[in-house]
């Protein structure tokens, strides 16, 4: 399949003032020049020139041609591209006369960074970096993408690797070649490398999900009772109409969400049900139907808060200071993810409500008023705190951004803790190739040659 040449449009459908058609492959040289004149274009160099095709010779454009010959290109292959107008009318022109050319065909989805990993442009992390970068919504996934696509988490576990194929070079030189009387304390040593490439690997798990959570934003939830304004905050942190906002009370039934860019860090923020014990809905004559609808939407409240990173837990002043009882039912959500926030201090009694947030002084609550506006920058400004503390120390270091990657490190922290148990230098170096496989699957690369250049640059064996 890698001998076929293919192309596609690289930039996404619809109107634009440019888009680019990506041909790759050994006929690209040959596909450049029968639709973009006869002499390719200097390497790397962009030439004005007429798209035409070859087919009755009519002009589809005036575009950009550039020609990348392999290996130095994006897929290690020729790579032609063609930056048109973006009409619909000139891509679809182009594609039809590229179809018609012999030996082309339409790439399939990834195809082209499929070529680029086969060829040795990317490791399989640089490949999901790209893809990361391409989805990139703030700031902080950016930078991230930007890292691992530059190799990073790459070059963090290539070092390990380096490390064990050095430490498994002993044991399987101590094995192979046992007549050679090899130095009594090797093993000890190489035991150590490896302990310590195991707590490095530790250390690197022990990251409370920071990648995982920066790729696909922190969950943030907001809790409280029906009517203490848990929609108007929403929409005040959205600062859009995103949820439903009545007098009345119960109105949200399910999980409403909108994507926020706090501080550059993805943040998902949900609205929820309004949580109450079950005999109020009931006292308060409520349908068979209407009490199952509110049942279920406080059971998926409660399930959503149990995922959330940080909860917003919203008290309705008014109803706290008429009833100590609702404020008894909120304490109770209460834990290290919170942010407690008193609402509608616009509508109570000043004195009460400071009297109030003094005896909840141990949460450090913050007086708000979703109607107003009141106090929420401090809440928005408490958020955007506890976001960067989740994420703090990800900055600037390789991070582990996929379940993928994490399942393979566990691995060969699991294989090297066996290794450093093992009996048999046998059973330790089937360990250490264990740990090695692991390690290769987060990049896709799992080099022998690598081991046995070591074992005969590093023993005199046979001397």
């Amino acid at each position: 399949m890698t001998e076929d040449t293919i192309f596609a449009p690289s930039t996404a459908p619809g109107r634009a003032g440019v888009a680019v058609v990506r041909i790759s492959g050994p006929a690209a040289g040959p596909a450049l020049m029968a639709l973009g004149g006869n002499i390719l274009p200097p390497a790397r160099q962009a030439a004005l020139r007429a798209i035409v095709d070859p087919a009755d010779g009519r002009v589809i454009d005036r575009g950009l041609v550039l020609w990348f010959p392999g290996p130095g290109s994006f897929t290690g292959q020729d790579v032609g591209e063609f930056h048109l107008h973006g009409g619909r009318a000139v891509v679809a022109a182009t594609l039809e006369a590229l179809v018609r050319l012999p030996g082309l065909r339409p790439a399939e989805a990834g195809e082209f960074t499929r070529r680029a990993f086969d060829n040795g442009k990317l490791d399989l992390s640089a490949v999901e970096g790209l893809a990361d970068l391409i989805d990139a919504d703030t700031e902080a996934q950016r930078r991230q993408a930007l890292r691992q696509m530059s190799g990073g988490l790459a070059r963090l576990t290539g070092g390990w690797a380096a490390r064990l194929t050095r430490v498994l070079a002993h044991f399987e030189a101590a094995i192979d070649f046992v007549e050679e009387e090899l130095p009594a304390e090797l093993d000890r040593g190489a035991l150590v490398q490896a302990g310590k490439v195991a707590a490095e690997i530790t250390a690197a798990l022990d990251d409370n999900r920071r990648g995982e959570r920066l790729r696909e934003s922190l969950s943030v939830v907001i809790l409280g009772a029906p009517n203490a304004g848990k929609s108007s905050l929403l929409n005040a942190l959205a600062q859009r109409d995103v949820a439903i906002v009545s007098e009345a009370a119960g109105t949200t039934r399910d999980i409403v969400e909108v994507q926020l860019d706090l501080g550059g860090y993805p943040v998902t923020l949900a609205d929820t049900a309004g949580l109450r014990a079950l005999e109020v809905a009931a006292a308060e004559g409520k349908a068979a139907a209407q009490a199952a609808i509110e049942r279920e939407g406080m059971a998926r409240a409660r399930e959503r808060a149990g995922l959330a990173d940080v909860t917003l837990l919203l008290v309705d002043l008014e109803a706290a200071l008429r009833d100590a009882a609702a404020l008894d039912a909120v304490e109770a959500l209460l834990d290290s993810r919170s942010i407690l926030l008193l609402n509608k201090v616009d509508c109570c009694d000043p004195t009460k409500a400071r009297r109030l947030r003094e005896s909840l002084r141990d949460w450090e609550p913050i007086m708000v008023s979703a109607k107003t506006g009141e106090g929420l920058d401090a809440a928005l400004g408490r958020l955007v705190a506890r976001t960067g503390e989740i994420f703090g120390g990800s900055e600037g270091a390789a991070g582990i951004t996929r379940l993928r990657h994490r399942r393979a490190l566990e691995d060969c922290r699991d294989a090297l803790e066996r290794a450093q148990v093992a009996e048999l230098p046998e059973l330790k170096a089937e360990e250490l190739r264990l740990a090695l496989r692991a390690l290769g699957r987060v990049t896709g690369r799992v080099d022998v040659e690598d081991l046995l250049d070591i074992v005969f640059s590093e023993f005199c064996i046979g001397k």
